[in-house]
Order: structure tokens, then C-alpha cells, then sequence
């Protein structure tokens, strides 16, 4: 079966219209590099937290591959809360 990513962080706040176009910069560069096309969630009681989710991952080394180099290639780090990082779930189906 093919993994899920869910990936998750803090974004600040006042940076949080910059951080919705850095995502989806993010996940256009992730989209033409892999053809999986990832979607983005905040959390309900808490608008800071947000996750991204991509299904169906069919080369996981060449996936971790591709989102990495377009995190660092859109500046990602910019738009986190203080103390805040990426954290990356992997997810399979039974």
C-alpha cells in the first residue's frame, strides 16, 4: 500500500496570508515534481496549526526528495511560529 504524508507546524500568525501563498508555492513545486497533489488544513481549536497532507505516495526516497528540496526552495522556515518546525507522520493502509 502507499503511505500518507501528514505534515505539521505552528505558523505565526501575522504571517499567516504569506504562509498560505508559501504553502502553496510549496505544494505546486511538490505537485510538478511528483505528480501528487498535497492539501492544507488548520486545526479547529487552534488556527496556528496547520498540517499538509499528501496520499498515495508511490516512491517514498524520491517523494522526501522532492518536498524537502521545495520547503528549502520557498523559504518555508519564514512563516514558522517561534520554536516551531516541520513534523512528518507516515502513514499507511491496512
Amino acid at each position: 500500500m502507499s503511505p500518507n504524508y501528514y505534515v505539521y507546524y505552528r505558523v505565526a500568525l501575522d504571517q499567516a496570508e504569506r504562509a498560505r501563498d508559501v504553502v502553496a508555492a510549496l505544494q505546486d513545486d511538490v505537485l510538478a515534481q511528483t505528480g501528487v497533489r498535497g492539501r492544507l488544513m488548520h486545526r479547529r481549536d487552534d488556527p496556528a496549526t496547520w498540517m499538509e497532507i499528501y496520499e498515495g505516495i508511490s516512491d517514498e526516497q524520491a517523494f522526501d526528495a522532492s518536498l524537502a528540496a521545495a520547503v528549502k526552495r520557498c523559504g518555508f522556515s519564514s512563516v514558522l511560529a517561534a520554536g516551531s518546525q516541520r513534523v512528518t507522520e507516515i502513514f499507511g493502509s491496512f
